[in-house]
């Protein structure tokens, strides 16, 4: 699965939120300054030939729906980065949370409670 550029992954946002959108339905989902109309449909096009959307034909309209859901690239995304900035390695990622982001004594517990959850 390829990784999304910025506005790509807005226009996946917006997608999933809304399930299925015209071109305009999209455009009222992304941040200001809203692109222009022509430049959503470019980028949906690609996310098409990426095999990220499809669409249904309405005359000379379409509409589009995710073809990859949420959680599956979510789950793309975090590997990649969890390969590439912590080789690979689920303690070195919770150790660097733990660390740098000066996670709490509970959140800490939280996250052993969940480990050990999956476990059983």
């Amino acid at each position: 699965m390829q990784k999304l550029a910025k506005r790509e992954e807005q226009i996946m946002q917006a997608c999933w939120h809304l399930g299925k959108a015209f071109i305009k339905e999209i455009i009222a989902e992304l941040p200001d300054p809203k692109p222009h109309y022509n430049s959503v449909a470019t980028m949906v096009r690609i996310l098409e030939d990426k095999g990220f959307l499809s669409h249904e034909a309405f005359g000379n309209t379409f509409q589009y729906y995710p073809v990859v859901s949420k959680e599956e690239y979510q789950k793309h995304a975090f590997d990649d980065i969890v390969r590439v900035y912590f080789n690979n390695s689920y303690p070195r990622m919770l150790a660097y949370f733990a660390k740098e982001q000066k996670l709490s004594p509970e959140e800490l517990n939280e996250i052993m409670e969940i480990i050990k959850s999956q476990k059983k």
